[in-house]
């Protein structure tokens, strides 16, 4: 049983090589063609095994062209070639007739019982060839790891439809689940049980519509929630759903963007004790839908944690912080309740919550949409870097537009300065009406742990103990620890003794 994945690499000629004598074609211009953009080989799980795939590349010129170099992008690369024999890392002053063509076979050998360290469970390269200045990329992509890929190992970037006329999916397999493409879930509810680790691959993708014949650009690595359709994720608090990007290797652990997010377009969504993290954003809730998420993390995401897009959002015991946005963006009104919810916001221009009831259209706002607000925040922490960490946009400021603007804060944690300042643009002077009882947190107070770290947990001395309203039937925070039936403290972490 091998330990290390590699890929071999040989390339041998249909044609006889070029003399020296030969006009080699120097245009820039002139370019190779390929009979596939990406090498992908079929891997065999259940033990050590092996495939072999067949690349060919060709000189469409009417002279023979010179590859100046061939090699793999990552110099720390577990793939291999060999030209004509030679082994090496790279070949150089690789010669095509004119009107030829050139046969590259590849080889891979897996053992997917090596690490994720070693062998992820998408494993990704490039092969570079440069020539006449132009650099050409061909993908090399093999699978290292044990899974179930969906929709399966040979659909990157593809569309996968989960229908089950109404009825229910379970993933329970014990094998993680890795989604590879977009995936639709419609006219079916899909049930992610306890304990099950979801990875989703993703990137840019590109498809030809077949109705119009134009190329579709798009991100790949989506969870699309249709209108038809439901998912509910079951964690627990000692098994926990983990949904993430997959790549797992030490420098890509903490990396925001991987992969999209999950969208939701229908009623009924339900998520509990899950961590979502390194998306794009971690969920967004459209007009007409629902989303009940209890005590789950969100974090690492290049954009929004929650976004709610004139949605219906009951949140409880959740924490969402590291975004390159703000953690909670609530737009176009809707209907939104978040209890014992911490959202912490550092070195970032945005604030920790964004409330907005309408929707501009065009540059100026002089064409938008509005919709009614309610939303109302019990025993949360609004807090970061910031000035402001709370952002309000009442559109009824504008000529014919009537929609209510209606929020409230109840013994919450937040940090405002311009927003009530009536010397500012669009200033809200009233905040503190509706924000009651409310603390204005100074930097000077202890509040966390320690959010260099990430640890959001209550300081010793931090100003949310004790302050928040017993809620009936939250009994316990984020972690399974009691809340203290007189007087519990604010945000998600119960402080421990």
């Amino acid at each position: 049983m091998y330990k290390y994945f590699f890929l071999f690499l040989s390339i041998t000629f249909v044609a006889l090589a070029c003399s020296k004598d030969d006009n080699f074609i120097t245009d820039s211009s002139a370019k190779l063609e390929f009979s596939l953009d990406t090498l992908r080989f079929d891997t065999v799980f259940t033990e050590v095994g092996s495939a072999t795939r067949t690349l060919k590349i060709f000189n469409r010129n009417n002279q023979p062209i010179k590859i100046s170099r061939i090699s793999v992008e990552n110099p720390n690369t577990k793939f291999r070639f060999n030209v004509d024999g030679v082994p090496g890392n790279e070949a150089t002053d690789v010669e095509i007739a004119a009107n030829d063509s050139l046969y590259i076979f590849g080889e891979v050998t897996i053992n997917p019982d090596d690490p994720l360290s070693l062998s992820p469970y998408i494993v990704e390269d490039k092969l570079v060839l440069e020539t006449n200045g132009n650099e050409q990329f061909v993908h090399l992509e093999a699978f290292g790891q044990n899974a179930n890929y969906v929709p399966n190992r040979f659909s990157q970037n593809s569309f996968a439809l989960l229908s089950c006329d109404f009825g229910d999916e379970f993933w329970t397999d014990t094998l993680p689940y890795v989604i590879y493409g977009v995936l639709f879930i419609n006219e079916c509810t899909l049930h992610i049980p306890a304990g099950t680790e979801v990875y989703v691959h993703g990137g840019i993708a590109r498809q030809i519509d077949p109705a119009t014949d134009e190329s579709l650009v798009y991100n790949s690595g989506l969870i699309y929630v249709d209108s038809m359709g439901h998912i509910e994720i079951d964690g627990t608090l000692e098994n926990p759903v983990t949904i993430q990007g997959d790549r797992l290797e030490e420098p890509f652990q903490d990396n925001s963007g991987q992969w999209v997010g999950i969208y939701m377009r229908s009623q009924g969504n339900k998520i509990n004790h899950t961590t979502i993290k390194n998306g794009q954003f971690g969920v967004r809730v459209d007009p007409n839908a629902s989303l009940e998420i209890k005590n789950s993390e969100i974090y690492n995401m290049s954009s929004v944690g929650i976004a709610g897009v004139a949605g219906s959002i009951n949140a409880e015991n959740c924490l969402i912080y590291n975004t390159g946005s703000f953690c909670t963006q609530l737009i176009l009104g809707g209907n939104y309740n978040f209890d014992y919810c911490t959202m912490a916001s550092y070195g970032v221009d945005a604030s920790a919550l964004s409330l907005s009831n309408g929707l501009c259209q065009t540059l100026g706002c002089g064409d938008a949409l509005w919709n009614d607000l309610s939303a109302e925040f019990r025993n949360c922490i609004i807090y970061g870097s910031r000035e402001d960490e709370v952002a309000l946009d009442d559109f009824a400021r504008f000529d014919g537009i009537e929609a209510d603007f209606d929020y409230k804060l109840e013994n919450c944690i937040v940090r405002v300065k311009k927003l009530i300042d009536e010397d500012e643009p669009n200033p809200y002077p009233d905040f503190f009406e509706h924000c009651l009882p409310c603390n204005n947190a100074e930097t000077s107070d202890a509040l966390f742990l320690d959010p260099n770290e990430d640890d959001y947990h209550l300081d010793t001395l931090s100003v949310a103990e004790g302050q928040a309203q017993v809620i009936n039937q939250i009994f316990s925070d984020l972690e399974g620890n009691m809340r203290d039936g007189m007087a519990p403290d604010i945000g998600c972490f119960e402080r421990q003794n």
